[in-house]
């Protein structure tokens, strides 16, 4: 059965045009992708990403348990607060889902994991906690959070109507640096998103939920769909996952080598895969330089083998096609290599995978 986030009404009541995504019933956009698109690029808009699923991990052994289960290093988090963006792998070495870890306190953090997976990710979760638990004591408590409700609020103008709205958490969210999160009472606001813009992604009592939305269209911030929502976080060079990730990919060949930490001597899931099996391809960008719009599994040529796009779209800021790809090891920034489309043969350019960030092009 389809599920639907608390605020489910409240896009049928702003007319969108819903759709099924990963189980869930979601808006794809409130009358035009491109001007909600635009207008977190130039001003702020909001997403419910209350489908995202909130999982508390806490008990004497939380620390111990997050070091064998992800794949990057929660010893980084000193600060109450940080967040670390990692990836639960298999014993392949491929993505069971990309996730990220706040630290909220010694033995408390939360985990954010991805809407589609997150039966399958708790599933993976309490299998590894039983499987340690039959070798050593590990006394840790995995809650779902479903009672919590989930608004990312983003843009050059997302802080700014933040405070208008919750005045209160002014003081505390200001100094946040990125990646970093603060309890407000009811409110966790987290300066994490999904963009490449600034702003704030707020986690909060289910039954606050459409107030706060609410006041949040009362001041002006345009409610924005999936539509949108997918076309900034491609431009914004982030990854997807089931697109630009999955089980059978290493976080190696998906552009995320930066979240796995492979010189502590801690060991974890797929430590061991990853240490014997390398990196076999380049995650890049593409810039297309034809008439055309760059889709996920076409193929590409170059002159050190074949690849494939794992997502692509039409940029609206740009105003060109543009596309993540995995590439032959070779392949190098500014180089062409052509893109299967239709029959033919279109000439694109490999670039650096971040189009956009903070309303700018960085290509």
């Amino acid at each position: 059965m389809t599920q639907k986030t608390v605020l489910n009404e409240a896009h049928r009541r702003l007319s969108a045009k819903m759709v099924d995504f990963g189980g869930w019933d979601m808006p794809l956009h409130y009358g035009s992708q491109l001007d909600e698109h635009h207008a977190v690029r130039s001003d702020c808009g909001m997403f419910d990403v209350s489908h995202m699923c909130a999982v508390d991990v806490a008990g004497p052994d939380a620390k111990a348990f997050l070091l064998r289960l992800i794949a990057n290093n929660v010893d980084k988090l000193k600060l109450p607060g940080k967040a670390l963006y990692s990836a639960m792998l298999n014993e392949a070495g491929g993505v069971v889902d990309d996730l990220i870890v706040y630290f909220i306190a010694d033995g408390q953090y939360r985990v954010v994991i991805n809407a589609g997976t997150a039966e399958k990710d708790l599933a993976w979760m309490r299998a590894r906690l039983a499987e340690w638990q039959r070798v050593a004591a590990c006394q840790v408590a995995i809650v779902p959070r479903r009672d919590l409700a989930m608004i990312a609020v983003q843009g050059p103008q997302a802080r700014a109507k933040v405070w208008q709205v919750l005045p209160q958490a002014r003081a505390a969210s200001e100094p946040l640096k990125p990646f970093f999160a603060v309890n407000v009472g009811d409110y966790f606001i987290a300066s994490t998103g999904y963009t490449g813009e600034e702003g704030y992604e707020i986690t909060l009592p289910a039954s606050k939920a459409e107030g706060l939305w609410q006041a949040l269209l009362d001041a002006g911030v345009k409610p924005i769909g999936l539509g949108a929502r997918d076309t900034l976080r491609l431009e914004a060079g982030m990854n997807l996952y089931g697109q630009d990730m999955n089980e059978d990919v290493s976080p190696l060949d998906a552009g995320l080598a930066w979240t796995v930490d492979l010189t502590a001597p801690r060991d974890f899931v797929g430590k061991a895969a990853l240490l014997a099996g390398g990196q076999k391809s380049q995650f890049l960008g593409l810039l297309l330089q034809d008439r055309g719009v760059l889709r996920a599994h076409q193929k590409i040529s170059s002159a050190q083998g074949a690849g494939e796009i794992t997502s692509g779209s039409y940029a609206p800021t740009l105003q060109q096609s543009i596309a993540l790809a995995r590439l032959p090891l070779g392949v190098a920034i500014g180089d062409t290599v052509t893109v299967e489309i239709r029959d033919k043969q279109l000439v694109a350019r490999v670039v650096k995978p971040c189009f956009v960030r903070n309303g700018k092009a960085m290509i």
